[in-house]
């Protein structure tokens, strides 16, 4: 039974792996996000998530948390799931909403606009963006005149590919290296394109790395606690 339990628990694990803070686009589990993982005897998984501070907005805070719920959810042989954000002013608004299944603007009765597609899809814009400078970094020939077959092969360039496929993008090795990622469209401005693609990723790394650091504040923990569940 410990076994099972055990392969349970990866599984859950490895679910919210999947898991990527919109704005970072990074990994829940490895920014430390996963505060508790477990799955009982049963098949029953319990998932705690926290922020770096109680007032992370909350639109990016119901992404990740309807994100995990509806990647836990996917994982075989699980009978029942509780997923919640602690430590957050509407931690409580955004756990009910995401177990009852509700969007975000019938969550937000009231406050909320609009449901969060948009967001999301400007994320993924500034993801392609980022990734788009971290592969340029390892090029030995003109960007402007490459494709992403030109790139050499490195887990930056599958997550730019990938990223570029959740936005409809081409991402074979024909396809252009350089890609608008509002419009589909090769850059008229290579050099200014690189020089936004450069400032995007700096921004982010950086953002990445306060939030990093105002979590292990908050929580008193080491750097070797990150991503431990």
């Amino acid at each position: 039974m410990t076994a099972v339990v055990t392969g349970a628990r990866a599984a859950v694990w490895a679910a919210l792996g999947t898991v990527r803070d919109p704005e970072l686009d990074e990994p829940l589990t490895d920014l430390g996000f996963v505060a508790r993982c477990e799955v009982s005897a049963t098949g029953h998984a319990v998932v705690r998530l926290r922020l770096p501070t109680y007032f992370c907005a909350p639109n990016f805070a119901f992404l990740m948390v309807a994100d995990a719920y509806d990647a836990v959810a996917g994982v075989p042989g699980l009978t029942g799931l509780d997923i919640r954000l602690d430590d957050h002013f509407a931690a409580d608004v955004i756990n009910r909403g995401v177990a009852a299944r509700r969007g975000f603007v019938a969550s937000f009765e009231g406050e909320a606009a609009d449901e969060l597609d948009t967001l999301r899809y400007d994320f993924v814009r500034k993801a392609v963006l980022a990734g788009t400078d971290r592969v340029c970094r390892s090029l030995d020939r003109d960007p402007a005149s490459s494709t992403l077959g030109d790139v050499p092969p490195s887990p930056d360039l599958d997550r730019l590919r990938a990223r570029r496929r959740e936005l409809g993008l081409p991402a074979e090795d024909g396809d252009p290296l350089l890609l608008d990622p509002a419009t589909g469209t090769t850059p008229v401005d290579a050099k200014r394109h690189l020089a936004i693609a450069r400032l995007t990723r700096t921004s982010m790394e950086a953002n990445s790395g306060v939030c990093r650091g105002m979590l292990r504040a908050r929580y008193s923990l080491g750097a070797e606690e990150e991503g431990t569940g």
